[in-house]
């Protein structure tokens, strides 16, 4: 099988950002997946998670789940991943904040001017409040798993993440990388959450 080339991280930035401008959905993070490249996941699951998102038209659905199983495929470098999920230009979980999901029960993105450093990531907030509430006890409002993917750690790998896909258990936030791979976790929330927590965080270290 012949290996498969990395694009540039900044192809896939640009390409997100044009889609942005443009009002297009963002389902898709191909800069930010990060797998060991001997765990895999299963090509069946991630066209089946794909395909039961929002329908597109001209067959973009089908084009968008053999995208991402390519994405998934590509190598990764040498080192052990950082304990959180986080981009350049937005830092934690895509700069949303974490404490909003509980208290206002839906995402909300962070502003710069609400930021705070935690475990070598920086995360933003929508208010002062906010910040104070994760200062004062970080543990129950950052996500678990480092804001990956929540699926993608039960089955023993990491992937980036949908800040619309969330939901909380038990108190806890779990994060997946689409709408259609979150209801893929929500099909077995305690098995998926018991498998995860086995691998975690010895998945870091597995590049």
């Amino acid at each position: 099988m012949r290996a498969v080339p990395e694009p540039p991280l900044r192809d896939f930035h640009a390409r997100r950002a044009g889609a942005s401008e443009a009002g297009a959905p963002l389902h898709f993070f191909p800069e930010a997946i990060i797998l060991p490249p001997t765990s895999l996941p299963r090509k069946e699951d991630m066209v089946k998670a794909r395909s039961s998102d929002k329908p597109k038209p001209g067959g973009r659905t089908r084009a968008a789940a053999w995208l991402a199983a390519l994405a998934l495929a590509l190598p990764a470098s040498a080192g052990a991943l950082p304990p959180v999920f986080s981009i350049p230009s937005g830092g934690a979980i895509r700069g949303y904040d974490p404490v909003a999901y509980f208290t206002e029960k839906r995402p909300v993105k962070g502003e710069r001017a609400f930021s705070h450093e935690w475990k070598g990531a920086v995360w933003r907030f929508s208010s002062a409040r906010n910040l104070a509430l994760f200062r004062a006890a970080p543990g129950k409002y950052a996500p678990r798993y480092g804001g990956y993917c929540a699926y993608a750690v039960s089955r023993g790998y990491t992937a980036s993440i949908d800040p619309d896909a969330w939901r909380i258990v038990e108190g806890k936030l779990y994060l997946n990388y689409s709408p259609g791979v979150q209801r893929l976790w929500e099909a077995d929330v305690p098995g998926n959450v018991r498998r995860a927590d086995r691998n975690w965080p010895g998945i870091l270290g597995k590049r």
